[in-house]
């Protein structure tokens, strides 16, 4: 029986176990002691703390070690001395170099830099002024011209904007006294040309430094600093511009005139409370150019006047700006577009006509916000003076605007916000409210109204929550916009926010949108804003001209409502903005539908216009358009490649991207 229990005993699992794990150990021993002594081993720690394992350069050599200890041997060393080897001379020292960005020699950041060449291969030499043409013949028989290459235009139209520049139009007007020579006047046709850039013509420098100094050769005019110099406006120093942030009514900063503001009228909250500002007469737009750190973005505005250069000034400086003038039209911006209207001797002369400018002031301002006029009249005791200073308060007390406060040379008023007192006026007061059935939001090529715009008795566009939450808050007035919508307006406002998150969030990854100069930005279809907002939640630091074109809906009141700037405008016209003042187009769905109404080509050398040369162009459009867009793309001198968008390769829209080369004659 004892035997039988033995027997029984080595059948168990517990004793199988062990014995198969015996063996395997056993093994692994024998192969890893053979892999060792006849292989190259893998070594994957050491106990030994080495910093490395290397294997020698004279392994499997053999050497004679009897003849080396005699060769040694045979050498002598006299009275045990060593002779001290010929110095070694130092290195040269490094060549001089230019700095081009913000790392020194030794690596390091640095705020000490020069920027402004461009790289070899961002620049064409001897681009020529003559256009290149190729006629094909079409399978109905016509010939097609093809443009291989466009040409420049002469050198003299290097800050040529056509519809400001048309001298023969402006020499038919029947009348200049009321402004109309700065408004538009566009040629019958577009440009056939590349508007040159001047000849020392360099990359601008980025922003933020450019808020303090742009330079010479790219705004090379010195007008502004013998007439202001004296006002801290802008000085020369070699080869640069510098702006010293100073105003003809704020010599001693922006800063301390925007906290003065602040103090006389708190509400005003810049950065909160106001969001959207409109500069009037802007100078070089140093009054918006310091509103931007407060979270406050401005439309700087002046006219095409003796000081011509003032807007290419503030655009070079990467401040929002465009040409425009109060004359004769409404100015390309809705309803209750800004918090605050800022005037500092803006040169207008607000109660003539019965206040008509004051009016468009009015039509523009939202309900419930502020007019800041900083001018002679307000704190000079001259008679003339004193007599226009009666005319303003009578002007304003007629359109219900509130006299909140004047300190020294600043008077601010604020707007109502209802219609309460409007209807409570005397019969006949003057001026008169508007027609009901005027629309206060359409604006291209409208005359100026002699009448005061109504508010909606809805509130709508006085509601509007405070930045930064305004940015992504669907607006009241989005139910006002006339578009045909099967799904809810909010969820198309969110559903369009989400598409341009999430597609600025692939090109930042894969297009290093990061790495780019983007400080002036178009979008020439913007829709709701969404593409605008988009590079704000990406922290990039930009600002957008969000173009609405006519041909479409007017969202230009959801765009102002929700905290960013736009204007209203027709692609088969040019932009109201002088050449090289952009660092990026973006238009999405724009080509395929502005083609049934004009010339491809007159846009695209539109674009080229305002383009910056080292700028890109994105175009999102349809297939149908992208072979005729790169061939003129290449007229150009672009450098165009076309991608797929991120549906695939079998979606109907392609992704067109071009940089813009600096052309040389």
């Amino acid at each position: 029986m004892k035997g039988l229990a033995n027997r029984d005993l080595f059948r168990s699992p517990i004793v199988v176990k062990i014995a198969a794990f015996v063996l395997v150990s056993v093994a692994f021993f024998y192969l890893g002691k053979h892999w060792t002594e006849g292989s190259t081993q893998l070594v994957f720690f050491n106990s030994r703390q080495t910093s490395s394992v290397s294997i020698s350069p004279n392994n499997d050599k053999n050497f004679d070690i009897s003849s080396l200890i005699s060769q040694n041997q045979t050498e002598s060393v006299s009275e045990k001395t060593f002779s001290v080897p010929p110095a070694v001379p130092s290195p040269p020292p490094p060549d001089a170099f230019q700095r081009f960005g913000i790392v020194n020699e030794n690596g390091t950041m640095s705020d000490e830099f020069e920027v402004g060449e461009f790289d070899p291969d961002e620049v064409v030499e001897n681009w020529g002024s003559e256009n290149g043409t190729k006629v094909e013949k079409e399978g109905s028989g016509s010939d097609r011209v093809h443009v291989q290459k466009f040409g420049f235009c002469p050198s003299s139209m290097s800050e040529y904007i056509p519809c400001l520049d048309n001298t023969g139009a402006i020499k038919r007007l029947k009348s200049t006294e009321k402004g109309e020579r700065f408004e538009r006047h566009c040629p019958a046709a577009g440009l056939s040309c590349l508007v040159p850039p001047p000849k020392n013509y360099k990359s601008p420098i980025p922003w933020p430094k450019s808020r303090d100094e742009v330079w010479f050769g790219n705004v090379p005019h010195n007008r502004l600093v013998e007439d202001k110099g004296g006002q801290n406006w802008i000085t020369r120093e070699k080869n640069k511009f510098k702006f010293p942030g100073g105003g003809t009514q704020f010599i001693h900063g922006a800063n301390e005139y925007l906290d003065r503001m602040n103090k006389m009228v708190p509400d005003i909250a810049f950065g909160q409370n106001t969001r959207v500002v409109l500069d009037v007469g802007c100078g070089v737009a140093s009054f918006g150019a310091y509103l931007l750190q407060r979270n406050v973005i401005t439309m700087s505005i002046a006219p095409k006047d003796v000081h011509e250069n003032q807007i290419q000034f503030a655009l070079e400086r990467g401040v929002p700006a465009m040409v425009a003038a109060f004359a004769t039209h409404r100015l390309l911006y809705p309803s209750q577009a800004f918090d605050l209207v800022h005037c500092s001797r803006c040169r207008i002369n607000w109660t003539r006509d019965d206040g008509i400018l004051l009016l468009e002031v009015d039509r523009m301002l939202r309900a419930g916000g502020y007019f800041v006029w900083a001018a002679q009249p307000v704190y000079k005791h001259e008679e003339v003076l004193e007599e226009q200073w009666k005319e303003m308060l009578n002007l304003t007390t007629r359109l219900c605007w509130e006299f909140v406060k004047k300190d020294g040379y600043i008077a601010i008023w604020k707007k109502p916000s209802n219609n309460s007192c409007y209807l409570n006026r005397e019969e006949g007061t003057k001026p008169p409210l508007c027609d009901p059935k005027d629309d206060p939001d359409k604006v291209w090529y409208v005359d100026l109204k002699p009448c005061i715009t109504q508010l909606p008795e809805n509130g709508y566009g006085a509601n509007v929550t405070k930045w930064p939450a305004r940015l992504q808050t669907p607006p009241d007035r989005l139910q006002s916009i006339q578009i045909d919508a099967y799904i809810s307006r909010k969820e198309l406002f969110r559903a369009e926010s989400k598409y341009w998150i999430e597609n600025i969030g692939g090109y930042v990854r894969a297009l290093h949108w990061k790495k780019m100069r983007l400080r002036n930005v178009m979008d020439m279809k913007a829709g709701f804003g969404g593409f605008g907002a988009a590079l704000i939640e990406h922290n990039l630091n930009s600002w957008v001209m969000n173009v609405v074109p006519v041909s479409g809906p007017n969202t230009l009141p959801v765009i102002y409502d929700r905290g960013l700037l736009g204007v209203m405008h027709d692609w088969c016209e040019p932009f109201d903005t002088y050449p090289r003042t952009y660092d990026l187009l973006h238009a999405a769905s724009l080509f395929s539908i502005e083609r049934k109404r004009c010339n491809i080509s007159t846009i695209m050398l539109e674009m080229d216009r305002i383009l910056r040369p080292g700028g890109r162009v994105y175009i999102r459009d349809s297939l149908s358009v992208m072979d005729e867009l790169k061939e003129i793309g290449d007229a150009m001198g672009w450098h165009v490649t076309l991608r797929d968008t991120s549906e695939g390769p079998h979606a109907s829209y392609r992704l067109f991207i071009a940089d813009k080369r600096l052309l040389r004659p």
